[in-house]
């Protein structure tokens, strides 16, 4: 029985994608549609995708695929080819990372989950099958003209901070399963407008439209491959571009620039900047806004505590963080808790 995950250190894969030469370039793509065996379906993924040299992150659940993969530029269109030899994703459409180093995965992990996007939807009546009608990029912008459309960005706090399109409504939670309900709430006077759903590639969005249209919305839409589609048709027909800044993305990359507009705030000086990190404290790995100032500054960390910390022996790094649960680490100016932590001076609300 050949293996079917990987046993190589994640420190030294990625110090041979740092040494590798090879272009790569980053992909990423969904699809719901009913898995009857996962498991099966997983092994066949990860056997395939390992011998085409991929990257990257994959879920597999009973409602579908989800991945984002980093694949060698020369081996495309064999990844390609393989993809559209499985019947139900002929024809899937794969969206290529727009600002991209190669660097983005240095493991490829195939994982099966519940869900491909974790939504807290319990109801049994709810169906993907009834879901919002796409629009591609010149359909948005034109949309976006008319004062009966709403823009619904169905991405988390910090992903909007950094970039998002003109006048989108912000739905404030830390969560997609927690957004859906709430986003609800908010526009349920609204049930007759325009709704546009939007997120980083189309998968959460999809599932919004069809939540929305699923509690008595009427006109609803979601943005066909989500920012990065629109980037990249955009781009290709020559459209204005209506989203402002950067797009994060959930790699090693953390965002690729959409647009020149700087639209976010360092978390510890306050001035313009829309650079994500983690803190490098490992008892810490906040994810948070930093300019190169501070991260000079601050040895890459988000407080004093945590860069007296990392210069501390490893042992003693080790101790301390012994016991800690980090869970959702994530800065959030709307979080009290996490304020005194950053720096000196924070931005104004």
């Amino acid at each position: 029985m050949p293996v079917l995950h990987n046993r190589i250190s994640n420190e030294e894969l990625k110090e041979r994608l740092l040494q590798e030469a090879e272009p790569r370039t980053t992909i990423s793509f969904y699809q719901y549609f009913p898995i009857q065996n996962p498991q099966e379906f997983r092994d066949y993924l990860y056997k395939n995708l390992v011998a085409l040299k991929v990257y990257g992150r994959i879920y597999v659940a009973n409602e579908g695929i989800n991945a984002q993969v980093s694949v060698p530029t020369a081996n495309f269109d064999a990844f390609k080819t393989f993809l559209y030899c499985i019947d139900v994703l002929n024809g899937l459409r794969l969206n290529v990372a727009v600002d991209d180093d190669g660097k983005s995965f240095w493991v490829l992990k195939v994982k099966i989950r519940d869900k491909i996007v974790a939504d807290g939807i319990t109801d049994p009546s709810f169906s993907m099958e009834n879901k919002g009608r796409y629009v591609d990029a010149a359909q948005m912008n034109h949309l976006m003209k008319d004062e009966n459309t709403i823009i619904v960005d169905m991405r988390n706090h910090y992903e909007y901070e950094v970039g998002h399109f003109e006048k989108a409504v912000e739905v404030p939670s830390d969560t997609f399963r927690d957004q859906l309900p709430m986003a609800v709430d908010m526009l349920k006077e609204q049930k007759d407008k325009n709704i546009i759903m939007y997120c980083t590639g189309g998968i959460r969005c999809e599932k919004a439209s069809a939540y929305m249209l699923h509690n008595g919305f009427k006109n609803v839409f979601h943005l066909e491959g989500g920012i990065i589609n629109y980037a990249q048709q955009a781009r290709e027909q020559g459209l204005e571009t209506k989203f402002m800044g950067k797009n994060f993305v959930f790699d090693d990359r953390l965002g690729e620039r959409i647009t020149e507009d700087i639209i976010a705030h360092c978390h510890q000086c306050g001035k313009p900047c829309d650079t994500h990190t983690n803190c490098k404290n490992n008892g810490c790995h906040l994810l948070f806004i930093q300019c190169e100032d501070c991260g000079a500054k601050y040895d890459g960390c988000c407080s004093t505590d945590c860069k007296e910390t990392i210069h501390m022996p490893v042992e003693r790094q080790k101790e301390i963080r012994k016991g800690i649960d980090k869970g959702q680490n994530i800065f959030n100016k709307s979080k009290v808790r996490l304020r005194p932590r950053l720096g000196e001076k924070q931005p104004e609300d």
